[in-house]
């Protein structure tokens, strides 16, 4: 048995960090199975934790205390919810509902949580993870039904919706000296906040308060607002123009949430915004200025296939450039839909069947094809936006994750776009020009083999020929702590492997190095270098021409610095 190799995370972030697999021990093949690094990414904590629910207690179920319950509840949400589902359904993870559950019984439950399995399930109990009690908690906590979150509509959002400065009163011109096009939003995920960093002198402009752990921030067509979204469903409205950029609306969308996006289509530039959310599961229609909801749509439904599915997530979410639509992927159904927002009286959606379990993707070099990642499926669904149509499914490694992926002129095959793996060591090149390069278009036409598993995020720019590669949560300390870079016109001689871990100069953590973000000119790389939240954490700065260091970026306000957003290359969609 194998035994994942985890102890150079802090004991609190691999709390929090790895799923409850139980029911891996039964799959049928390995492929089905949940390697080291897919576990701590799929893992991450619910804000669904503290949140009152209906206790629906299944009669035939072993006995539990109501403070038994409460406590297996928080466990479940804190490790379990992002691999198998609010309801236990299943997503990335096997169902753990009562009809599967019961048939093996409290003993042989037990017997998996604490001892783990060779189809990738943790040893919970022998690694020390979860006491004997724990364990016995947890084999008769999924035997029962599972409990119910609220829903959360028009009068709960409107509830927590705020308009701190109104439209009429914002400025009518910028009123800072900032270059903001060459700003980085950088989520500070543990504090709540995020930080806004000028990308000249490397200073922390201001820092903001947010929902949890912000996933994404995404910019206005016009690059005046900055849109963030925390998992716990709050959106910040941020105004760029004022004179010390600040909070100008807020809400919040759902329970918990990954997605923000804002149209981009001629004529509708700044006018609306859009959200998804986990739970409930649903997307949510704004008014851009304010943040006002106008229209929320529920994406229960038929999955890929026709089964029912009470929980489709919506993982991601961008606008077209060819239509005023926004391009909307539910995780579980696999189905991704082409919203219309010219009317939102009569709305007008065409939805694509794709593959299970949408995540996350980013355009070609022309934004008219749409690559995002069907994780579970090892899939990458390309879609048509300017034809509303899926142009190919492309078999890919294990677990893609590509972020926004990257674009590149490959010297043999012409324009790729790549994505990394969390299961695997692999980087998929794939052609994307079917009009000079037809016979290469939708395929694989090259793979590269990188550091390791547990990749996040690849990156390049236009002016570049690097191709970064981050390991950020491989089980190798000396993996997760640095970072691969190839060179796009000799990719042939592999990579070479940059310590930015050691480059920051912090002392005891985990110095997890993730996400390559390039500034506004391509002429730097910034790596976030994440410890845990009692830990320092830093941004290390590289020169892209000499892979050199060039800066690093300590204060004591950069509390688990993750994802990074430069103004200019998320407005545009440059990576």
């Amino acid at each position: 048995m194998k035994t994942p190799r985890l102890s150079w995370l802090p004991r609190s972030v691999l709390l929090a960090a790895l799923p409850f697999s139980v029911l891996q021990a039964w799959a049928d093949t390995a492929a089905t199975s949940t390697s080291a690094p897919e576990a701590k990414y799929q893992g991450a904590a619910s804000p669904l934790v503290s949140e009152p629910m209906h206790q629906n207690i299944n009669p035939k179920a072993p006995p539990m205390t109501e403070a038994e319950f409460s406590h297996a509840k928080q466990i479940y949400f804190e490790r379990c919810a992002g691999c198998h589902g609010v309801l236990r359904k299943g997503a990335t993870g096997k169902p753990l509902t009562p009809d599967i559950t019961l048939g093996r019984g409290t003993e042989y439950l037990k017997t998996f949580i604490k001892y783990g399995s060779p189809a990738g399930m943790p040893n919970w109990g022998t690694s020390g993870e979860l006491s004997d009690a724990q364990v016995d908690l947890m084999a008769r906590y999924v035997q029962q039904e599972p409990p119910t979150p609220p829903e959360f509509g028009m009068k709960d959002m409107l509830g927590t919706w705020k308009v701190l400065i109104p439209p009429e009163k914002r400025p009518t011109h910028k009123e800072n000296n900032l270059d903001v096009a060459n700003l980085f939003s950088v989520t500070l995920r543990d504090a709540g906040q995020i930080a806004l960093i000028d990308g000249n002198s490397k200073q922390i402009v201001s820092v903001l308060k947010t929902g949890y752990a912000v996933h994404i921030s995404r910019l206005s067509q016009s690059g005046r607002y900055l849109y963030v979204i925390g998992r716990d469903g709050k959106i910040n409205l941020i105004d760029l123009w004022m004179a010390k950029p600040d909070t100008v609306a807020e809400i919040r969308i759902g329970l918990e949430a990954r997605s923000v996006e804002t149209s981009k289509f001629k004529g509708f530039e700044d006018k609306l915004a859009v959200a998804g959310a986990y739970w409930p599961p649903q997307y949510v229609i704004m008014d851009g200025n304010s943040l006002k909801p106008l229209k929320i749509v529920g994406t229960r439904g038929m999955t890929v296939d026709n089964e029912y599915h009470p929980e489709p997530r919506v993982a991601s979410i961008v606008a077209s450039h060819y239509k005023p639509e926004f391009v909307i992927n539910a995780k579980e159904t696999g189905k991704i839909m082409m919203v219309n927002y010219s009317d939102l009286a009569n709305l007008k959606t065409t939805t694509i069947d794709a593959a299970k379990f949408l995540h996350d993707g980013g355009f070609d070099t022309t934004g008219r094809y749409f690559m995002v990642a069907a994780n579970a499926s090892n899939k990458v669904a390309v879609v048509d936006t300017k034809l509303d149509k899926l142009a190919a499914l492309v078999d890919v490694g294990k677990t893609p994750h590509p972020g926004r992926g990257a674009n590149f002129v490959d010297p043999q095959y012409g324009p790729v776009w790549a994505t990394g793996h969390l299961g695997d060591d692999s980087i998929s090149l794939i052609g994307t020009d079917p009009d000079k390069h037809k016979a290469q278009a939708w395929k694989v036409v090259r793979v590269l083999k990188g550091q390791g598993g547990g990749s996040l995020f690849i990156k390049t720019h236009p002016k570049s020929h690097n191709l970064w590669v981050d390991t950020a949560l491989n089980p190798d300390a000396a993996v997760s702590q640095s970072a691969a870079v190839f060179d796009i016109n000799h990719l042939d001689k592999g990579f070479v492997t940059l310590p930015i871990g050691e480059w920051s100069g912090l002392g005891d953590g985990a110095k997890r190095v993730l996400q390559p973000e390039y500034n506004k000119d391509g002429s730097e790389v910034w790596f976030s270098v994440w410890s845990g939240k009692d830990k320092q954490s830093a941004i290390v700065v590289v020169d892209d021409k000499t892979r050199k260091l060039k800066a690093v970026i300590k204060d004591p306000r950069l509390i688990t610095p993750t994802g990074k957003f430069n103004v200019f290359n998320t407005q545009h969609d440059i990576y």
